[in-house]
């Protein structure tokens, strides 16, 4: 069994708990669930940008800022210019929880938010809605052509972006696009977390449709690896571990894009 198979088996039973805690009907009167959202997808359309993640912990690293603020890193990532920013809710191998998606919307109401967790039933697109996201993750690795087009479609019915992550072109040629606004290539395999290179990115970018948004997942810590990936079409690139790890992650993304801006003035 790989490190993603025990994720989504674990997902199932915590989806199956939070339904019989949370009914969708009380996700639905929440105040929170009617809320405007925000597009990432046009925010990347008129300046490709960094969406900059909170993260506590992965299967492959561990703990990564242990003892994190939501509220200040999260506030500090918009006011230091994140396109959006990205909050696992994942407890179990991320170490996130809702609470962290809710202070995350509660600490900046402008800049689009993304739910990264592992999505495997409708019940979360509601979750999301509730909590304050603006865009949920659909991972091609997890789930099958007709969940991904059953939980794309619903979730823009309710109003959130999708952003369809995939790894390989198998991953892609399978994956009905109807729904999704943004297509992300995730340079690491999540069934092994064994790569740490931007080569999945690079190779795939000529496989992705035109009228879709494109960003790299992943495996980002240089500028100029931004660079070379803006060269060849990517407008967004999530980056995590990269900020996180240090001690100030909101000051690490703005000097992180001002280099980048310096790369390219030069």
């Amino acid at each position: 069994m790989t490190i993603l198979d025990k994720i989504i088996a674990n997902k199932r039973i915590e989806v199956a708990k939070a339904r019989a805690e949370v009914p969708v009907e009380a996700l639905k009167a929440s105040a929170g669930y009617h809320r405007p959202t925000l597009s990432l997808k046009q925010r990347l359309q008129e300046e490709a940008g960094i969406i900059a993640e909170f993260k506590r912990k992965s299967p492959s690293k561990g703990e990564i800022h242990p003892g994190a603020s939501v509220e200040t890193i999260v506030h500090d990532y918009g006011i230091n210019g994140a396109a959006g920013v990205s909050v696992l809710t994942d407890t179990v191998f991320f170490g996130g929880s809702k609470e962290d998606l809710v202070k995350a919307r509660q600490a900046n109401p402008f800049t689009p938010l993304l739910r990264k967790d592992f999505m495997v039933d409708e019940y979360q697109l509601h979750e999301a809605r509730a909590w304050g996201a603006d865009v949920i993750l659909l991972i091609a690795a997890n789930l099958t052509p007709e969940e991904i087009l059953h939980l794309s479609r619903k979730a823009k019915e309710l109003g959130l972006e999708v952003l369809l992550e995939i790894h390989d072109k198998e991953e892609l040629d399978r994956s009905p696009l109807d729904f999704t606004d943004i297509i992300g290539v995730n340079n690491r395999n999540l069934k092994n977390f064994a790569e740490n290179n931007v080569n999945a990115s690079l190779n795939l970018v000529r496989y992705l449709p035109e009228n879709r948004v494109k960003i790299s997942e992943s495996c980002i810590s240089r500028p100029e690896t931004v660079q070379e990936l803006a060269a060849v079409g990517y407008r967004g690139f999530l980056m995590g571990e990269n900020f996180m790890k240090t001690a100030n992650p909101g000051e690490s993304l703005r000097m992180f894009i001002e280099e980048v801006k310096n790369r390219k003035q030069n």
